[in-house]
């Protein structure tokens, strides 16, 4: 019985997270404009969607969201992955520090952040647009970076940078040869996070997009709702999203499962 109620909760848990998506996946087939009304099976949303029938300033929002979220996942998984080595390497009290301090940004409410990042920027005159935007989401991104690649030091073997350097290479040689192939799975993991968090993020960005007719995805669904409905492109720009962000996640667990079996086939 225990068994039972335990896989019960779990199935119900799952159908409460995943039957918004499917039903929105579901009704991006159907030509109508209000979700829930189906009027049978059709794909013209997705051909307006990659033929340029929807609204302009819905592509302008899609490219600049993109750009934004490719810049600012590059530069979080760039510093987070410095962090998380220097992290990795400082002992006691230090490193008890240093990991709650990288805690704090991911516990603090979006809203604070928005705030205390749109204050910082009108104190230093900062004009607020792309610049603003991608600082923003840099900040916030980078320690979910940090907290993907700490594991993977963790599971290393600390001898090996050691013995590379033992064997003549040079500190930078042994992080490049060394240090980054073992954390790679981990930067990667990083990498998509920060660019799924980038899409997704409202709160900040609406405080620091400033008032230039910047607009992202996230603002410009704000937008739109407030008008009294979506635009029905949405829906089956949302399912490419999801599916999108699901083969990756799929194909990164395959390769790390591989890459496991493939360490451990080697170690016997």
């Amino acid at each position: 019985m225990k068994r039972f109620f335990a896989q019960t909760y779990l199935w119900l848990l799952l159908a409460m997270l995943y039957a918004p998506i499917v039903i929105i996946a579901i009704f991006s087939f159907t030509e109508a404009k209000v979700l829930g009304n189906w009027t049978g099976f059709s794909t013209k949303l997705y051909t307006s969607l990659f033929s340029g029938g929807v609204h302009h300033s819905l592509l302008n929002a899609i490219e600049n969201t993109l750009i934004i979220a490719i810049v600012a996942a590059a530069l979080s998984t760039l510093l987070g992955s410095v962090a998380a080595i220097g992290i990795h390497n400082l002992r006691g009290r230090k490193k008890m520090v240093m990991n709650a301090l990288n805690n704090i940004p991911m516990l603090n409410p979006d809203i604070i952040t928005g705030i205390s990042l749109f204050l910082l920027f009108v104190s230093l005159g900062i004009t607020q647009g792309y610049t603003t935007v991608i600082l923003a989401h840099v900040a916030f991104c980078t320690p979910y970076v940090v907290l993907c690649i700490m594991p993977r030091l963790q599971q290393m073997n600390p001898d090996i940078y050691e013995a590379a350097l033992d064997l003549g290479a040079t500190p930078l040689q042994a992080m490049r040869k060394v240090i980054i192939p073992e954390i790679k799975p981990g930067m990667i993991s990083g990498f998509i996070l920060a660019f799924t968090l980038s899409i997704d993020d409202f709160a900040v960005t609406i405080f620091t997009i400033g008032t230039g007719g910047l607009e992202t995805l996230s603002t410009y669904i704000y937008a739109d709702a407030r008008k009294g409905g979506l635009t029905p492109e949405l829906r089956p720009l949302s399912t490419i999203i999801f599916v999108t962000v699901l083969l990756l996640l799929i194909i990164i667990n395959v390769r790390s499962q591989r890459a496991a079996k493939k360490k451990e086939a080697l170690v016997k």
